[in-house]
């Protein structure tokens, strides 16, 4: 396993560096309440070069984010409150999962079976404040 570990002001080196590194565009984040894997997608998304900020779809479950040019850049899920995998099937799923274009993940642990094999998993560590430490397999 690889290991980065940044403090918050690092954060879009970091984001560089996913966006350069992971062999997947489906990115699975896994951490605690409040770990910071919205705030690492939204540095994602802005190094990516979204239009507008990112924000956390928590209620909404699934936020798009384009470039300057209206094309879509990028889906953001966050399952937190989805029930069991049939409530992500209703929303259709698979279909974004298989569009060339980056999908981020928060609580994919709720819908483990409908994930891609390519996925890559990322686990966010919490090491103290305004310090964390990302775990990505190698």
């Amino acid at each position: 396993m690889k290991k980065i570990t940044f403090k918050e002001s690092q954060i879009h080196k970091v984001a560089d560096k996913l966006i350069q590194q992971v062999p997947s565009k489906i990115l699975c984040f896994h951490g605690e309440m409040g770990a910071g894997k919205t705030t690492l997608i939204k540095a994602i998304v802005r190094q990516l070069g979204s239009a507008g900020e990112a924000s956390s779809p928590t209620f909404g479950i699934v936020n798009e984010y384009q470039d300057q040019h209206g094309q879509v850049l990028a889906y953001h899920f966050d399952f937190y409150r989805l029930n069991d995998e049939h409530e992500a099937l209703d929303l259709g799923i698979e279909d974004y999962l298989y569009r060339d274009v980056w999908i981020f993940m928060e609580w994919a642990e709720k819908i483990k079976s409908l994930i891609p094999p390519d996925a890559t998993e990322i686990i966010i560590k919490v090491m103290d404040e305004s310090t964390r430490t990302l775990i990505l397999p190698e």
